[in-house]
């Protein structure tokens, strides 16, 4: 506990003590008066910092153990101030924001209203980073009870901010719309591969279609009826190696990849699919099994809320193996990485071979800014010609990998960065139309 001089205090000596003790010194006759208006004063210092204790006796400050909140959207944290003494009736608090959350105020005055023993206030803050933050101490400052002294404590706190990725953002919330109402407008193409029910023959039914053990239990052509499945598995694979920390537009590609993943599965859980993710840089960092349901979203986002970049090169080796033996079923598989490091494109091209015989691998790659074909766009310049150049050297590298992937059945799909959600949204849909699982 400590105590610093309170305005009131510095007032008094500003305008009693000094003048006090030049009329000492100057003046004879109000030497006397002087004196006592000094000795009165200091005693009273004296005295109000000796029960400085009782300024901050029995309050408590309580905190919830849990806040979610979004990235760039302002949030609050409820506290309340217990005051069983109900002497106090102001106090001061400071939180401090630790990086990556903006707090509007780092320091609040309570008015604690009287003959009341709990008093609450909102903390607002506006996060900038996606992650977990700890607060784990505040401080208090009260006057003393005379009011010469302002007296500050440090108390404990245990309070748990988590910040998951803002998927309210315009273009986002568009690109899950547009998913949605191509769900009604969507045409399926062929038959289905699920088994509905059986059905007497109808002329034109191919032989492929009846059942021919029903067939002769009934004596009469029973046809099978499929429907196109409604339960399949949907695992987007985000890489938070060293270039997912590369920017893709406004942000990083990693965060494009984690908010793209999610708005996936909100996509999957419309259509009645079930849905996982995975995520790895040289390790596996994350991974959540397909399923379904408002319990299992939740929970896949926070598998990966506090996912990071970390400087290391992408071990797909693990990644490959580990999926391998995990998943059993026939999955669609979409990795969020980038493939234009000819070495990193290599290790993938090696490491997904056998991924690929069982599941049907898609790569999401937001298209770099400079990769394009040459002359796409008007040159102005010869320094131009040099940049546009690189750009389409690199364009042609991409292409020579999506056609060394297409050979053993992996498509790559260079995405625009600013649309990078509703273009892998537009991937899912392409799969589910063609019934390509």
């Amino acid at each position: 506990m400590k105590i610093v001089p309170a305005p009131l205090l510095i007032w008094l000596v500003a305008f009693v003590g000094f003048p006090a003790a030049i009329i000492a010194g100057v003046s004879p006759p109000a030497r006397l008066a002087a004196i006592v208006a000094i000795v009165l004063l200091a005693l009273a210092v004296a005295i109000d910092a000796a029960l400085r204790t009782h300024a901050l006796s029995g309050i408590r400050i309580q905190t919830p153990e849990l806040v979610r909140c979004f990235k760039d959207r302002d949030a609050e944290a409820r506290i309340q101030v217990h005051n069983p003494s109900q002497r106090l009736r102001h106090l001061r608090i400071g939180i401090p924001a630790p990086p990556g959350l903006e707090s509007n105020l780092e320091d609040q005055r309570i008015e604690i209203p009287a003959s009341t023993e709990t008093a609450a206030f909102s903390w607002t803050f506006t996060p900038r980073r996606r992650g977990s933050y700890r607060i784990e101490a505040c401080f208090l400052e009260a006057a003393s009870p005379l009011g010469l002294w302002s007296v500050r404590r440090g108390d404990a706190i245990a309070l748990e901010i988590r910040v998951y990725p803002n998927l309210r953002r315009q273009e986002d919330l568009n690109a899950l719309r547009r998913g949605v109402e191509g769900l009604h407008s969507m045409r399926q193409i062929g038959r289905g591969r699920e088994f509905e029910k059986l059905r007497e023959y109808v002329p034109g039914d191919g032989f492929d279609e009846i059942h021919w053990k029903a067939t002769a239990r009934r004596g009469r052509p029973i046809t099978k009826v499929f429907q196109v499945e409604r339960t399949q598995e949907i695992y987007v694979i985000i890489d938070s190696s060293r270039l997912s920390a590369r920017p893709a537009g406004n942000e990083t590609a990693l965060e494009r990849s984690i908010t793209a993943a999610l708005l996936v599965g909100a996509a999957a859980g419309r259509r009645g699919d079930l849905f996982g993710l995975a995520a790895f840089s040289n390790r596996v960092e994350a991974f959540t099994r397909a399923r379904n349901g408002k319990a299992h979203y939740a929970a896949c986002r926070d598998a990966i809320y506090q996912i990071h970049s970390r400087p290391v090169s992408p071990d797909f080796d693990e990644i490959a193996t580990f999926l391998r033996l995990r998943l059993r079923r026939r999955a669609l598989l979409l990795f969020l990485t980038s493939l234009d490091d000819p070495v990193i494109a290599e290790n993938f091209d090696r490491a997904t071979r056998l991924l690929a015989r069982r599941h049907l691998v898609i790569v999401g790659m937001p298209r770099p800014e400079s990769a394009r074909p040459l002359f796409s766009e008007n040159v102005e310049s010869t320094a131009g010609i040099y940049r546009h150049l690189a750009g389409h050297l690199a364009w042609k590298r991409l292409r020579e990998i999506e056609s060394t992937l297409a050979r053993q059945g992996v498509r790559l799909a260079l995405l625009d960065p600013t649309r990078f959600s509703g273009g892998l949204i537009g991937l899912y849909d392409e799969v589910k139309q063609r019934q390509l699982l």
